[in-house]
């Protein structure tokens, strides 16, 4: 998944290359092989099953190993059950956005908690999502706007742009946009739907070509970029959706089991950062030469910072230039 970056539309079946792969691959393997070489009584959670690469390369390498795929967008789950189905009953799909990991793991009969060994999220928009034209994810195609991840929930984007009030569309565009000329392109959107609502995105890229200053558009990539962001994350509830489910994931984990978040975008990996840097600290009174029992780190990070995509796979896959990814391990179980 990614945010919106350079490349053709595919023919017929969406084309998928899964980002950072080798890399999430390294991270897992302790985690996986716990138990068998081969992954055998390992569980591996894929919350973001999009078109089913990361997976499908984690049941090639594992050939015991068990994957739990999640997916709020049912045509990804139909085509990633078309790519994954020579692996039978390996594979359990479910429909569900990831923050229903709970219900997720019930159905797959792994209700119990600690229950899993490696959890990938690879957040954002997937590449099916960007090439498929009708979905209006993309702002260099002229598409509805729709931006559903979810096409079985009601919000859409013309929904956003037609229906917010001025300061509503401020604080989206403001906020999960990071667009510091929110409030004119805001004005300019209650403007233009006075007279028409909006309906297709290429008068949106319009409009905010206008609305940006000449001066800011030389900068910072596509002048439609960030507004796209901010109304795909206000569709989906993204953040709210990240938020809620660090927690859950973590939870599932048994002790070396491993977690690991691919984000795309600044604001996730805020998220992600804090969450981690929290589940590393110990409880213990400052100043102790040691934890106290039950209250030392239950987890401990993988990464030094944000890992970043190497130029070789950046160039040849250009959606993996803007990811960062963090991973953590669980040590440890806390004492309530």
């Amino acid at each position: 998944m990614t945010d919106e970056m350079p490349g053709r539309p595919s023919e017929g079946q969406p084309k998928h290359v899964p980002v950072m792969a080798d890399r999430a691959v390294e991270l897992f393997t302790p985690a996986i092989t716990q138990r068998a070489a081969d992954g055998t009584g390992a569980v591996l959670v894929d919350a973001t099953l999009g078109l089913g690469g990361h997976a499908e390369r984690f049941l090639r390498d594992f050939p015991g190993l068990r994957v739990v795929g999640l997916d709020r967008d049912q045509r990804a789950l139909s085509l990633s059950r078309e790519r994954l189905a020579a692996f039978g009953d390996r594979v359990t799909f479910v429909h569900t956005r990831f923050d229903g990991i709970v219900t997720a793991l019930d159905q797959a009969g792994l209700a119990q908690s600690e229950a899993v060994d490696a959890i990938l999220f690879d957040l954002g928009v997937s590449s099916m999502q960007l090439d498929e034209k009708g979905r209006g994810f993309a702002y260099s195609i002229d598409a509805p706007l729709d931006m559903r991840m979810d096409t079985t929930t009601d919000l859409t984007a013309a929904d956003v742009l037609n229906t917010y009030s001025r300061g509503q569309l401020a604080r989206v565009l403001s906020v999960y946009g990071e667009e510091r000329f929110a409030g004119r392109i805001a004005s300019a959107i209650v403007r233009y739907r006075e007279q028409q609502p909006f309906t297709t995105s290429a008068p949106l890229v319009e409009l905010l070509y206008g609305a940006i200053p000449a001066a800011a558009r030389r900068t910072g990539g596509h002048p439609a970029k960030r507004t796209f962001q901010a109304l795909r994350i206000e569709v989906n509830g993204e953040l709210d959706a990240l938020e809620k489910v660090i927690e859950p994931a973590c939870a599932a984990l048994a002790v070396g089991g491993r977690v690991a978040f691919m984000s795309y975008q600044s604001l996730e990996d805020r998220i992600v950062k804090r969450e981690l840097a929290q589940r590393v600290k110990s409880r213990s009174p400052e100043g102790l030469p040691v934890d106290l029992p039950g209250t030392g780190p239950e987890f401990r990070l993988l990464t030094r910072g944000a890992e970043r995509a190497s130029e070789t796979e950046a160039a040849t896959n250009p959606r993996s230039a803007p990811v960062r990814l963090r991973a953590a391990e669980r040590i440890a179980r806390r004492s309530q």
